[in-house]
């Protein structure tokens, strides 16, 4: 994050979000102390209204909310905090604080999308990904074929683990070729909604 917040207009509102699902969490607010607390610790510290002092989501609980990314609105007074979550996100139990569900993971595949870009770069022994990308395109693409293939054959047996494991490898080995070949996995969702709308 370039900018700081501004807390001159006094407590700031903090979205909550998971970062893998993308489903917002919760609602909550922060003084200067619980976002310094909260960049330092990397779990969110909120300053409680109800309680007049800061509060550690999770203290007692243990649903803590780790820290992945904190991102500033354009007017520097509101904060989206992205977060792997231990647990349900509400005191009642629910999975947020809107009662909704926190199960669709689809959004996921967009998380895994920029891990496999970090790893375009790094030296071969440092990952299965990284060394798959030092082999080239051809390679890369070989690996997507032989996937689909057993992906295939899982399909005419009736063990769905193994069909379930194949549809993972071939998924991830098509990301691999998508960001081997520079494109972005939001274009190929674009191109399917585009079809959609036909």
């Amino acid at each position: 994050m370039n900018s700081s917040p501004d807390f001159s207009k006094g407590l700031l509102p903090a979205v909550i979000q998971d970062a893998s699902t993308l489903q917002v969490l919760m609602l909550g607010y922060m003084n200067e102390e619980a976002y310094l607390k909260t960049q330092a610790e990397n779990i969110v510290t909120f300053y409680s209204r109800s309680k007049e002092r800061l509060w550690t989501k999770g203290e007692t609980s243990g649903n803590f909310f780790h820290v992945k990314n904190i991102l500033l609105d354009c007017d520097q007074d509101t904060l989206l905090i992205q977060v792997d979550p231990v647990g349900p996100a509400c005191h009642t139990g629910a999975d947020t604080c809107f009662n909704t569900s926190n199960q669709d993971n689809a959004a996921w595949l967009d998380y895994l999308k920029h891990i496999i870009r970090s790893r375009k770069g790094a030296s071969a022994d440092t990952s299965y990904t990284a060394s798959l990308f030092q082999k080239g395109t051809n390679k890369v693409a070989q690996k997507v074929g032989e996937e689909a293939v057993e992906l295939v054959i899982e399909a005419m047996s009736d063990n769905d683990e193994l069909f379930k494991g194949e549809a993972a490898d071939l998924v991830f080995h098509l990301l691999v070729l998508l960001e081997d070949r520079g494109i972005g996995l939001e274009e190929i969702v674009k191109l399917l909604q585009q079809r959609h709308a036909k």
